[in-house]
């Protein structure tokens, strides 16, 4: 009887982990498409990537001097 029910636990286990990685694999995928979705509006919505690289550097640069303020 211990046997059986150690068998029945190690596949219900193993069952519950399986579909965990499948409902993660699937949100983790649903996730990455809505965000290219967006990212594709906002693209045709600004015109171009280049006001988006803009404002990556121009934060990176604030970045940099509020490090090196701390550094001081």
């Amino acid at each position: 009887m211990g046997y059986v029910l150690r068998v029945r636990l190690a596949s219900f286990f193993t069952g519950a982990a399986t579909s965990s990685f499948v409902g993660l694999y699937i949100l983790h995928r649903d996730y990455k498409v809505a965000q290219e979705s967006i990212t594709q509006q906002w693209e045709k919505f600004c015109g171009c990537e280049v006001q988006v690289k803009g404002l990556h550097d121009s934060l990176e640069q604030r970045i940099s001097s509020l490090e090196k303020l701390k550094r001081n």
